[in-house]
């Protein structure tokens, strides 16, 4: 029996621009990082970075540590020297990346339901941001962070979206079996993976992220917002 939600977060809980979303980040972050790292660097030295936490399957290191090593070992600086500035970035220089967001009511009215149907929530976003950049994106989509029972970042998780470890680890934290629960998401590589697990799947069409040619078929449910809260109306 269902008794848990998890839910990715942009894309689903926060509609956005994924885009203007990266356009405004890259360009906040190389300013805020330029007395350290050239700006032409920035960008190709945060995605190597990122894309080194995506693949590691190293339980023994949290995607922070992955990837302030890594960074470090490319940059030639050290990370602890620079996670002060990183920090001040997320509380000031990140807030502008909200106009790339479009919060819709529907997520709230979701969200509502499912806690007043005592539903334990998870905001299965992928942790490759710090709890502070998305406990900001939590507060644009109209929620709080009280209204999940865990939010993964990078300083707690040890995998990342798509490997599998990753939702064994928040069924581990949490305590449930899959067959307990069921992934809502718009992505289908990262989000539906999920069903491999034994987890039900919701497959949010309203933005969906294809990277295949063939059609989606590792869900269980699909549809847009409405077609979400009715099923949840309806079904759970």
């Amino acid at each position: 029996m269902i008794n848990t939600f998890l839910f990715d977060l942009d894309g689903t809980l926060l509609p956005l621009d994924m885009d203007k979303f990266m356009e405004i980040y890259f360009s906040q972050l190389s300013n805020r990082l330029k007395e350290h790292i050239p700006p032409e660097k920035t960008i190709e030295y945060i995605w190597q970075s990122t894309n080194h936490m995506i693949n590691n399957i190293d339980s023994n290191f949290t995607n922070m540590e992955v990837f302030s090593n890594h960074f470090s070992k490319i940059t030639k600086k050290r990370f602890d020297e620079l996670l002060p500035i990183f920090d001040e970035f997320y509380n000031t220089d990140f807030l502008k990346v909200e106009v790339a967001t479009s919060p819709i009511p529907a997520v709230k009215e979701i969200v509502d339901i499912l806690k007043s149907k005592n539903y334990n929530l998870v905001l299965a976003t992928n942790p490759l941001f710090p709890r502070m950049a998305i406990l900001h994106r939590i507060e644009w989509a109209g929620l709080k962070e009280e209204d999940f029972n865990l939010i993964t970042s990078y300083e707690i998780m040890h995998a990342c979206k798509p490997q599998i470890q990753y939702y064994e680890e928040i069924l581990d934290i949490i305590g449930r079996n899959p067959e307990e629960c069921i992934m809502v998401g718009n992505d289908v590589q990262e989000d539906m993976i999920a069903k491999s697990l034994g987890i039900t799947t919701f497959l949010l069409e309203d933005q969906m992220i294809h990277r295949e040619k063939t059609p989606p078929n590792n869900f269980d449910y699909r549809g847009s917002y409405s077609d979400l809260k009715n099923l949840i109306i309806e079904m759970f």
